[in-house]
């Protein structure tokens, strides 16, 4: 070994070893560090232990790994510890443990990491059916700094919020994040929004239609907007219901004008 390769820290010697595909020669560095609680890079040394150990295959020594450098504290390798504990059981399915590694990622506070912790507990949430906690969890990781995931976070909320009939609430979510969103992510936002416009349409087209005050040519105004709304939000057999109604309605003026619209096209 030349002067030069003494002089080359053990983290760089072990990330080369890694790099040119000797696991086994970067794990053996790595596991040194990471085994001494007095060594200054423990922390890094452990999560790039574990992140070895899951390429070579030893999944639960890579967890073992992974809770060293979590134990630490640090506020960067502790965080990314986390991380990889929690990606793991999520690919794994164990959803309980991947639960308790975010939760554990947003104890160590890390800033960079808390927004990503907040959204991978609200796609848990919603993978169990509990909407308030994914609401509640959305809502935190719009709230926690960075634009770019409070953007998705947005769209994910109001995406909720559509789901459980509350368009009014999904608009509001999605013009907040329209205020701070960054470029990349606004032409998306402005869909999103004018999905939302296209059920609140519906609602109140819904709404005039059962309305008994309206006139005939109002109800088939608003029975044909509805009719033809409904498929562009993946609603063709309401949409065939919309028609069916207004085509079969006692009231003869109404039906009358119902059919003047529904066959003007065809």
């Amino acid at each position: 070994m030349t002067s030069s390769e003494l002089q080359i820290p053990p983290l760089d010697t072990a990330r080369r070893l890694a790099e040119r595909g000797d696991l086994d020669g970067a794990a053996a560095i790595l596991g040194e560090l990471a085994a001494d609680p007095a060594d200054p890079d423990r922390a890094q040394a452990a999560v790039g232990l574990a992140v070895v150990l899951d390429e070579r295959g030893d999944v639960e020594a890579a967890r073992a790994a992974a809770r060293t450098a979590l134990a630490t504290g640090h506020p960067e390798y502790a965080a990314q510890a986390a991380c990889h504990l929690a990606q793991g059981f999520e690919r794994e399915g164990r959803a309980d443990q991947a639960r308790a590694a975010w939760q554990a990622v947003l104890g160590v506070g890390t800033a960079a990491y808390v927004p990503l912790a907040h959204l991978a507990l609200a796609r848990l949430a919603m993978a169990a059916d509990d909407p308030e906690q994914a609401n509640g969890e959305l809502r935190a990781a719009m709230a926690a700094g960075d634009d770019r995931v409070a953007a998705h976070a947005a769209q994910q909320l109001a995406d909720l919020l559509l789901e459980h009939g509350q368009a009014g609430a999904a608009a509001e979510v999605i013009m907040d994040a329209l205020e701070f969103a960054e470029a990349q992510d606004v032409p998306g936002l402005r869909v999103q929004l004018g999905i939302v416009h296209l059920e609140l349409a519906c609602a109140e087209f819904a709404e005039t239609v059962e309305d008994v005050a309206a006139d005939p040519q109002t109800s088939a105004l608003a029975i044909e907007l509805l009719a033809r709304t409904l498929p562009l939000r993946g609603r063709p057999e309401d949409a065939d219901q919309v028609w069916s109604y207004g085509l079969n309605h006692e009231d003869t003026a109404l039906s009358a004008e119902v059919r003047l619209r529904y066959h003007r096209d065809a």
